[in-house]
């Protein structure tokens, strides 16, 4: 693992935040199905070679290590130094020594071309600045019939998330969280210009109804998320009263079994044309 990464300051930001949640993020189990979601959408049999893209605390990099077997190899990457420890640490308690950890910046990766059987991508796409660019960049990495293997979210998945959006925009600001793969259809279009054929795509649904003191504190705590930082530009008078839409319309939501909070997510993959 390097430690030597030159981050954007909005890239900075994200590596401390995922630095922080290291010792929290496999806790409970929404993760691994995640993980365990994009591992069975993706076919991974033994002998092949996988790169694993924010690769996290190792939750898809290990499982295909297993399933690739010691003929096979896995190379893990994430901007995160808190992530990769606790993924080293993971990985050697499994005594596991098919995967590679590397720090780097999956925009800006060099593989050689051809090297990778599948490329996977867990639930990161929307903190990436340039999405097709990026699927354009690991298709490269693949051998011709590989698959990349993404898993992405809704644009009306978390619905904190959505009706922040939603506020957002009566203010003018736009926030980009899952808009890139907002709906199948999108899905479908960003792997097509990108140059995959062959693209799957399975919804699931993992939402479930959370309490109102479960989002108390959300829109503090948003604000200090990159991707929230366009809010900003608000001046202090409509951040407050931003806030307080935000708020009333988070009160509307609430039923007697709590608020529902939408979590549809896509497994999607794509296949690199054979004489590419």
């Amino acid at each position: 693992m390097s430690n030597n990464l030159e981050l954007s300051e909005f890239k900075q930001e994200v590596a401390t935040i995922y630095d922080n949640r290291s010792n929290s993020y496999d806790n409970g189990d929404f993760h691994p199905r995640l993980a365990n979601g994009l591992i069975e959408h993706v076919d991974i049999r033994p002998g092949q070679k996988i790169l694993d893209i924010a690769t996290g605390t190792g939750l898809v990099a290990i499982e295909a290590a297993k399933r690739v077997g010691q003929d096979g190899r896995v190379v893990g990457v994430d901007i995160s130094t808190g992530l990769l420890n606790q993924a080293q640490r993971k990985i050697s308690a499994a005594g596991l020594t098919n995967i590679e950890l590397i720090e780097a910046d999956a925009e800006t990766l060099n593989f050689p071309d051809n090297s990778f059987d599948r490329v996977l991508c867990c639930s990161a796409l929307p903190l990436m600045t340039n999405v097709p660019a990026n699927l354009r960049l690991w298709k490269r990495f693949l051998v011709p019939g590989g698959l990349i293997g993404l898993c992405v979210f809704a644009k009306t998945a978390f619905t904190t998330g959505f009706i922040l959006q939603e506020v957002a925009q009566r203010y003018g600001i736009s926030l980009i969280f899952s808009d890139v793969t907002g709906d199948e259809e999108k899905c479908y279009s960003l792997l097509t210009a990108a140059g995959f054929e062959d693209i799957k795509i399975k919804c699931e649904q993992f939402g479930s109804y959370i309490t109102i003191s479960d989002v108390e504190g959300t829109w503090d705590g948003s604000l200090k998320h990159p991707l929230c930082w366009p809010l900003q530009q608000l001046e202090p008078k409509q951040l407050e009263q931003a806030k307080a839409d935000y708020v009333a319309e988070i009160n509307a939501l609430v039923t007697d079994k709590g608020i529902w909070n939408d979590i549809t997510t896509f497994f999607v993959s794509g296949r690199k044309i054979l004489n590419s």
